[in-house]
């Protein structure tokens, strides 16, 4: 049953991934996610089911329309692959419970602002009203921890970027400020401070990749959301177990 169910949490991922794809390149851009329908954006041609098969469809059509041969983006694969398997994570973690779909919901959030953020340098304040109320109601409902600590964890991440974006003068945006501070209430205190400091770790050791594969000039923004958005997950799942470990280590 458990492997059944399994199966059923990563179709449903693969399938919402691809509808996620969808909306983080749409909203940014002021365009409705019903219509028009989907379309090649080279050629045009209106997509069938069997363009539309999450992952198998880009595998089986060779990265390429299957009625003009232009390049498909790898991007959507890549976010359909992610949020089918972050899908199933959430529920081998955590099984059928709030926390699950707590999780899951996350997922879905991340996944929408990272391509968002990826192809536009923008995190859609659309996107994050729609989300809002959800995660509100979900902690309220099902808190991990006692909802001071998710408020402290909400307060705590949008006043920490705040102070961030005045110190840069402009180096974050105030999408950045809002997401964490979403994130911060979901994750409370201090796992919040747990997804800051990876988020930070990864942005830096990216940024110095970039930048030394002449990827990315001096001066060039890096979209920051993608990395808070990993930092939160993982903060999300194993940030108690990790503090625990390090503050026995300094015990």
């Amino acid at each position: 049953m458990t492997i059944l169910i399994g199966i059923y949490v990563l179709i449903l991922g693969l399938v919402l991934g691809s509808f996620y794809n969808v909306v983080a390149l749409r909203v940014p851009a002021g365009e409705s996610v019903i219509h028009p329908p989907s379309r090649c954006p080279h050629c045009g041609t209106r997509l069938t089911g069997t363009d539309m098969v999450p992952v198998f469809s880009y595998l089986w059509s060779r990265g390429r329309c299957r009625h003009c041969q232009a390049p498909v983006s790898v991007w959507y694969p890549i976010g359909e692959a992610l949020t089918g398997l972050m899908f199933l994570w959430m529920y081998l973690e955590y099984g059928f419970t709030a926390q699950a779909i707590t999780g899951m919901v996350l997922v879905s959030l991340s996944v929408i602002i990272t391509v968002a953020d990826i192809y536009y340098m923008k995190i859609p304040n659309r996107v994050l009203l729609f989300f809002l109320p959800v995660l509100l109601v979900l902690v309220l409902l099902f808190p991990v921890t006692s909802l001071w600590s998710h408020l402290a964890g909400g307060i705590g991440a949008g006043v920490i970027l705040l102070i961030a974006a005045i110190a840069s003068k402009g180096g974050m945006g105030m999408g950045d400020i809002k997401l964490f501070a979403l994130y911060g209430w979901v994750l409370g205190f201090p796992n919040m401070l747990m997804a800051l400091f990876i988020a930070c770790l990864l942005g830096l050791v990216t940024g110095l990749i970039l930048r030394c594969t002449g990827r990315s000039g001096k001066k060039q923004p890096i979209p920051f959301g993608p990395f808070l958005a990993v930092g939160t997950l993982i903060a999300y799942v194993y940030g108690p177990v990790i503090i625990s470990g390090y503050l026995s280590l300094i015990v």
